[in-house]
């Protein structure tokens, strides 16, 4: 298969060339340039908007008929599709082909799931006097600007998509330019089952330049953006000068909480596979494990050794259980981080160092006994370490969860009925898995609290946030 030319869609239209600035779209597994990308010029920004406000008084009056049947369409060309689009995200983002296809299927339950929300879209009456009427009922809130990292370039394009289609808005939508083909096919989809082109745009470009473009414009009502808590708090101070709508799912720090009552080898099975998906790139990833003393060298030595055992590979290989990261940036930040963590005194127990000299692939690692004071124990990593350190009691294990100003999500690992209670309600976070990893699905609220940011993608809470209230009192 080979790697399809990129584009910008607007209005319906391929657009690409004619001297515009290119990016050059990477194979992480090899390094090599896919292919260059075109990057939008002012006027593509400005014909985008316009088109997106046209896009918006079309699509606020569509049925919730019209809307069902398209993602409900999309959905199923998601799935007759799902080999082609995920060897894309495979090729551009590295993660294996199984793990792409996992996305595929994430997004086909989100079009359909939100194909039967688009019913549920309540408003109510209230009780009045004779005479009198008042109505409570709930509005698109307009045309959305939204942003979508590389690290899932399936899943995150359709949840920036599927909410905003399904509440009645229209999108403009700025994938990552490492990651464009699998975007670009998530809208092909949802275009093919009958969505208007004028309801949903995609551009790419310098990323400050288009979101300072984009947020500028009285146009667009809301935000939804997804990555880091640095480039999050610079949006919505772009948002504040208008007053835009924001939904903000930010950075993480996973802390998991294992008690001596766990079951350590099923701990360290699914976490271990939980920490290593798509390279340890992902938000919600476990990364600071935080273990009971008596069960500590058990748990260490147990998840190093199961680290040790996963294949590394190209993600097209079936064989490759974790691909390469997503871009230089990546393998150079965990040298940075692993390194000052080991002169700081961390032990190495497994990984730490790059893998080969072509390509972006990098050990599983696990470093124990890692100060407070190292880096990587207070920013997020964003890849493949795992940092385990002992703990002696109950208090002191929820005392470092919630130390870091990141509340996405946590885990944590007890049999303990009473204990799951006190740490669901004492954990500062947005989701949290008991004795399991499976905190995400298409009818549950996905987003966090504190510096992880604030409101929910998936789930109604995902169509909620792309409505607004409207109060109608008649006399």
């Amino acid at each position: 298969m080979t790697y399809p030319n990129p584009y910008m869609m607007i209005d319906g239209e391929r657009v690409a060339g004619d001297g515009r600035r290119t990016h050059a779209v990477v194979n992480p597994a090899t390094g090599e340039t896919l292919a260059e990308l075109p990057l939008a010029n002012a006027a593509d920004l400005d014909r985008a908007l316009d088109t997106a406000k046209r896009g918006f008084r079309r699509w606020r009056d569509s049925t919730p008929h019209e809307r069902a049947a398209v993602l409900q369409g999309a959905a199923r060309l998601l799935l007759e599709r799902q080999d082609e689009i995920a060897r894309i995200a495979t090729m551009e983002e590295g993660k294996t082909v199984a793990e792409a296809k996992i996305e595929v299927h994430m997004t086909v339950g989100l079009f359909n799931f939100y194909a039967g929300e688009v019913f549920r879209l309540y408003g109510r009456t209230l009780v009045r006097p004779a005479g009198q009427r008042s109505t409570v009922t709930k509005e698109p809130v307009g045309p959305v600007a939204a942003f979508a990292p590389w690290n899932f370039p399936i899943g995150n394009p359709g949840r920036k998509l599927g909410a905003p289609i399904a509440a009645g808005c229209s999108v403009v939508m700025k994938p990552a330019e490492e990651a464009p083909c699998s975007a670009l096919a998530v809208l092909q989809c949802l275009l093919d089952a009958g969505l208007p082109p004028e309801v949903a745009q995609i551009v790419f470009g310098v990323p400050d330049e288009v979101s300072r473009h984009l947020l500028g414009s009285p146009i667009i009502r809301k935000l939804s953006f997804t990555g880091s808590t640095i480039v999050g708090t610079h949006l919505l101070k772009l948002c504040a000068e208008d007053l835009k709508r924001t939904t903000m799912e930010l950075g993480g720090h996973g802390p998991v909480l294992l008690f001596d009552d766990a079951d350590v080898d099923q701990a360290i099975e699914v976490m271990a596979t939980s920490k290593y998906r798509n390279a340890g790139q992902v938000c919600v990833s476990p990364t600071r494990f935080i273990v009971q003393e008596e069960i500590f060298e058990r748990f260490r030595d147990g998840f190093a050794a199961r680290a040790q055992k996963i294949v590394v590979g190209d993600g097209l290989d079936p064989a490759s259980q974790m691909g390469p990261m997503a871009n230089p940036r990546r393998p150079e930040a965990m040298d940075r981080l692993i390194a000052d963590a080991k002169a700081k005194g961390a032990r190495l127990h497994a990984g730490g160092a790059r893998i080969g000299n072509r390509g972006f692939f990098y050990e599983p690692t696990v470093l124990s006994e890692v100060p407070f004071d190292a880096q990587i124990m207070n920013v997020e990593p964003f890849g493949p370490v795992a940092l385990i350190n002992p703990f002696r009691d109950e208090e002191a294990m929820i005392e470092e969860a919630n130390r870091l100003p990141y509340g996405l999500a946590a885990y944590a690992w007890t049999r303990d009925a009473k204990r799951q209670r006190r740490i669901a309600r004492e954990i500062e976070a947005g989701m949290l898995g008991l004795n399991t990893t499976m905190i995400g699905g298409a009818d549950t609220p996905f987003g966090g609290v504190k510096w992880s940011g604030h409101g929910a993608e998936d789930g109604p809470e995902g169509i909620e946030a792309c409505l607004v209230t409207k109060a109608v009192h008649e006399g």
